[in-house]
């Protein structure tokens, strides 16, 4: 199912207490469901798995003010998708170009594990998301859980299609879906993702997105 995201959204209970919980902790805190970020029908769609608690859960935009962004923004700015290399507050002014992010599920989930259920009741917010890119586009999942949310909200069997660290997969009607690693602090402090691998696989997409995709007029 294609649905337009929800800003109001409670459709899980686990998730919609643990908001209620959040919010009274840090009454400064977005925390509610956070809306996608960037141009309506972007050459490059980035999936992530869920804000994080001190990020997108705090300031209400994807990747922004924790670890998990600083490689993602540096690396969507030195591509030309972003018109800076940091994003601080939902209201710092970036512009991102040709380019959206948005997340498998949209409200911060215990632990930073979503259920499967909740995966589910969220999957069509992303199948909205992934409907908005054109033909040509490039769709970047950030980790195994993102890979497979992207491939169940177009119907597709996430079994036959493998994860893995530059991966490519072909969506038809000339889109394509490249696998990263998540850019968490995890990944990043162990070396499972260095700074250079994850560029080069933003590149990568990046560079599809360009060949075979003419972003609307800015």
């Amino acid at each position: 199912m294609v649905e337009a995201f929800d800003p109001a959204c409670r459709r899980c209970p686990r998730l919609a207490s643990f908001l209620d919980e959040v919010r009274a902790k840090h009454v400064d805190y977005h925390a509610a469901p956070v809306p996608a970020f960037g141009v309506a029908q972007p050459g490059l769609l980035v999936v992530g798995l869920a804000p994080g608690m001190h990020g997108a859960n705090r300031t209400g935009r994807p990747f922004t003010g924790d670890h998990a962004g600083l490689l993602l923004y540096q690396a969507l700015y030195a591509a030309g998708f972003s018109d800076r290399a940091e994003s601080l507050s939902r209201d710092d002014g970036l512009q991102l170009r040709d380019c959206r992010i948005t997340n498998a599920v949209r409200c911060l989930p215990p632990a930073n594990k979503p259920l499967p259920i909740e995966m589910h009741t969220c999957n069509g917010f992303l199948a909205h998301d992934i409907a908005a890119v054109p033909s040509g586009g490039a769709i970047l999942a950030l980790g195994r859980v993102a890979h497979e949310a992207v491939l169940r909200a177009l119907k597709m069997r996430p079994a036959a299609y493998a994860f893995g660290h530059g991966a490519e997969h072909d969506l038809g009607a000339n889109r394509r879906l490249f696998d990263s690693y998540h850019c968490s602090r995890y990944n990043t402090q162990t070396r499972r993702l260095t700074t250079e691998m994850f560029a080069a696989v933003v590149g990568k997409a990046g560079q599809w997105a360009r060949d075979h995709h003419v972003a609307a007029p800015r």
